[in-house]
C-alpha cells in the first residue's frame, strides 16, 4: 500500500518498552510529521502525543486515522495483530506495518507455527497437540523428562514451561487445562527438549522477501543465574554473539525464508517483523518459536543500536519493495536492566513512586524506557509488572552492562527489583 513521499502523520499502538523504543526510533524519521501513541505511557508522552482509543474497536482506530491523516499504523503488540486489526485497516485503506490475522497466527498459535515448520522442513522441535488433558499427560509419562509444555494461544510469555521432571511437566499440564492461563491452555503443545544456547534473530518481511534486522539475547527467568518462573523477560542485549555472520546466513536459509515462501504459497503473505527465537544446538540453529512482532525487552536494546530510518523500512516492507530498505547500526552493544514490581510474574505492587530517572539517563549512553508507569498527581508510579527498561551502549557489553546498572542504582523505588547477571554470557565470552 503506496504512502505519500512528503511527511505524514503515524500512529503506534501500544503502552509498553517496547513502544516508547519504537516511538523514540519513529520520531527521528525524516517521514513523520506527527506521531500518535495508543494508549502509550509517561514516557512516550516526552516524544508523541498519547491518544485514548479503544484499540479492540478497529472502526474506532479506522475513524481516528481518518480523522488525523494517519497514513501508517505501527502495531507494537501482539494481540491487536492476531484480532486482525492490520486487515481491518488495510480494508479501510489504511497501511499498516505488521502481519494480518492468519499469518499472525505464527505467535497465536503454537501449533500453527509447528504444522508449517513441517510443511516447509523448518528445524525444530518434534512435538504434539492436545487438547485433552489425561491424553498430555499420559504422552509425558511415555516420553520422559526434560520436556516442554506450552500453552497453544497467546499467553504474554508465561505460557511455557521447561519442565525437569515428569512432575513438574504434568503439574504445567494440570496449571493450563484447569484454567491458569486462560483460554491460551485450552489447547497445549508439548515439545521435545532442545538442549544449546537461546539467542532472538530479527527479519522483516514485505510477504515475498526479507532482510535480517539484528540479533539479541534476552533473559526470560526472573532469578539471577537463570532461576525462578519464566517473564516477559528481564533484560536484553545485543547483538547476540552466539549468532555468527555464517549461522546468521543459515538462519535466513532455512527458517526465515521457508516461512515466508510457505506463507505466502498458501495465499497468506507475512508482512512485518518475524522474531525467531532459537536454540542453537550441536547440530545447528532451530527455531523454539516466532512471535509476530518485535521482542520486549529487545526492541529496546534494538533501537538503541539502529542507526537507520525505521519508517522508511516499514514502509518498504508495507510497499513489497524490503531489498531497497536499509538497516544500519552501531557497532557497540546495547543493553537493558529490567525493573519489575515487587511480586512480579505474579501480583506485582502497583502505586510505589518511582524517582530518580533523570538523574540515571544523565549517565553517558543511557536511556531509560518506561513499561508500566503512570502519572499519579503529577508524580511517576508503578502501574505493571515489568516497570522500566535501564538500558545502555558502550564499547563493550561489559561497558553497556556497567553503565546500566550505575543508572538502576541511581533509580529510587522501594518496591523495584531487577536480575543483576544481565548479559553474563556475552560478558564470558568477552574474557
Amino acid at each position: 500500500m503506496q504512502m505519500p513521499d512528503a511527511p505524514f502523520p503515524i500512529l503506534l499502538i501500544g503502552s509498553g518498552g517496547r513502544e516508547h523504543a519504537l516511538a523514540a526510533a519513529i520520531a527521528r524519521s525524516p517521514s513523520c510529521s506527527r506521531l500518535f501513541v495508543a494508549p502509550g505511557n509517561p514516557g512516550t508522552a516526552a516524544l508523541a502525543q498519547n491518544v485514548v482509543l479503544d484499540v479492540a474497536d478497529h472502526a474506532a482506530v479506522a475513524d481516528f486515522c481518518r480523522l488525523m491523516g494517519v497514513k501508517l499504523v505501527v502495531v507494537g503488540p501482539e494481540a491487536p495483530l492476531v484480532a486482525g486489526l492490520v486487515d481491518d485497516l488495510e480494508a479501510a485503506g489504511i497501511a499498516a506495518f505488521g502481519p494480518r490475522r492468519i499469518p499472525a497466527q505464527l505467535e497465536g498459535s503454537k501449533s500453527f507455527t509447528k504444522a508449517l515448520c513441517t510443511e516447509c522442513g523448518i528445524p525444530t522441535a518434534a512435538y504434539a497437540r492436545f487438547e485433552d488433558a489425561q491424553a498430555a499427560r499420559d504422552y509425558i509419562r511415555a516420553n520422559g523428562a526434560p520436556i516442554v509444555v506450552k500453552a497453544d494461544g497467546l499467553a504474554a510469555g508465561k505460557g511455557v514451561v521447561v519442565a525437569e521432571t515428569v512432575d513438574e511437566a504434568i503439574a504445567a499440564i494440570d496449571m493450563m487445562f484447569s484454567g491458569g492461563l486462560g483460554a491460551a491452555g485450552e489447547a497445549v503443545v508439548i515439545e521435545e527438549f532442545m538442549a544449546g544456547e537461546e539467542a532472538s534473530f530479527f527479519a522483516i518481511s514485505d510477504g515475498t522477501d526479507a532482510i535480517a534486522f539484528g540479533t539479541a539475547q534476552d533473559h526470560k527467568r526472573v532469578g539471577d543465574g537463570d532461576t525462578g518462573p519464566n517473564t516477559g523477560g528481564m533484560g536484553a542485549y545485543s547483538p547476540a554473539p552466539v549468532l555468527t555472520p555464517e549461522l546468521e546466513a543459515t538462519v535466513m536459509r532455512e527458517i526465515v525464508l521457508p516461512t515466508v515462501a510457505g506463507l505466502k504459497a498458501r495465499g497468506t503473505p507475512y508482512v512485518g517483523v518475524l522474531y525467531a527465537g532459537l536454540m542453537i544446538t550441536q547440530g545447528g540453529p532451530r527455531l523454539i518459536e516466532y512471535n509476530a512482532r518485535f521482542g520486549d525487552p529487545e526492541c529496546q536494546v534494538l533501537m538503541t543500536r539502529f542507526t537507520g530510518d525505521i519508517v522508511a523500512v516499514m514502509r518498504a516492507a508495507c510497499e513489497g519493495r524490503i531489498r531497497q530498505a536499509k538497516a544500519s547500526w552501531s557497532p557497540d552493544p546495547a543493553l537493558t536492566v529490567v525493573m519489575a514490581a515487587r511480586g512480579y510474574p505474579g501480583t506485582p505492587a502497583r502505586g510505589g513512586a518511582i524517582e530518580g530517572i533523570a538523574e540515571a539517563e544523565s549517565l553517558p549512553g543511557v536511556t531509560v524506557f518506561h513499561a508500566g508507569t503512570a502519572l499519579k498527581d503529577g508524580a511517576l508510579v508503578a502501574s505493571g509488572g515489568r516497570v522500566l527498561n535501564v538500558t545502555a551502549r558502550g564499547a563493550t557489553v561489559r561497558e553497556a552492562r556497567d553503565r546500566a546498572y550505575a543508572a538502576v542504582d541511581r533509580i529510587r523505588w522501594a518496591d523495584g527489583f531487577c536480575r543483576r547477571d544481565i548479559g553474563w554470557r556475552a560478558v564470558a565470552r568477552e574474557g
